[in-house]
């Protein structure tokens, strides 16, 4: 019987049956011993189905409810399995698995409570739509301002995390619509370590995705909507262990 692994991938899934398969592949290529769930976010397709073939442990949320929301049932489920670190990646084959080791490395050895994969500190340049990149610029200075540290990529989906970090995330401070600069200022005030590592991403297969057509847009209005609102509420405390429902 295979022994239960202190770290637990969590990968959120939309209608990706054509992708799921290889990028659990992937994962089990260069990491055969880490546990690996699949949050099937309400999928209209065979996503359930693929991940299961593939060797993921599959959670299927009963209709579309989201990417934070699919994230956060990673997280608790985590949670209560007892994970003490958790790697957060996509679907759609944007993020190379090759980098967990990496991320995993800066949480293991305390140097981070959180490591954001950052395709910008890679040496390949990544290319990105004009308003998206408008975006990233936008809030990864505002949360370069309000963190005191350089963050190049807020809204990288690429992350590692350890048990502090998962407790915080699984509680109802975690925003549940766009998690991206809005989290990595939660982080920041409650007091926990943010670091970015250089990591390789690849294009999105998907013709169309969360920041796909007029999303960016609307994913800009949201996201200064969500920081505002962060800025203005009461500051987080780490050793919060309320879970949301």
């Amino acid at each position: 019987m295979k022994k239960k692994s202190k770290t637990l991938i969590i990968i959120p899934a939309h209608n990706e049956e054509e992708n799921i398969g290889s990028v659990i592949g992937e994962i089990r290529k260069h990491h055969p011993l880490l546990d690996i769930v699949t949050v099937n976010d309400g999928s209209t397709d065979k996503t359930k189905y693929a991940a299961e073939v593939a060797g993921s442990k599959v959670l299927t949320l009963p209709f579309n409810l989201g990417y934070g929301v699919a994230l956060q049932t990673g997280y608790k489920y985590a949670l209560e399995s007892d994970y003490q670190y958790v790697v957060q990646l996509d679907a759609d084959g944007q993020h190379d698995p090759q980098y967990i080791q990496a991320l995993l490395h800066e949480v293991e050895s305390g140097a981070a409570d959180v490591s954001i994969g950052s395709r910008f500190l890679a040496e390949r340049a990544y290319k990105v739509t004009t308003v998206r990149r408008l975006g990233m610029l936008i809030f990864g200075s505002l949360a370069s301002i309000i963190t005191k540290r350089r963050i190049s990529d807020p809204t990288s989906g690429y992350q590692a995390i350890n048990r502090s970090v998962l407790h915080f995330y699984a509680s109802d401070v975690y925003p549940c619509d766009y998690p991206d600069a809005d989290v990595i200022i939660l982080l920041h005030f409650a007091g926990f370590k943010v670091k970015e590592v250089p990591v390789k991403m690849f294009a999105s297969k998907k013709l169309k995705s969360m920041h796909g057509g007029f999303k960016p847009v609307y994913y800009i209005f949201k996201m200064f909507l969500s920081i505002l609102v962060t800025l203005l509420r009461e500051k987080p405390d780490k050793r919060k262990r309320e879970i949301c429902q």
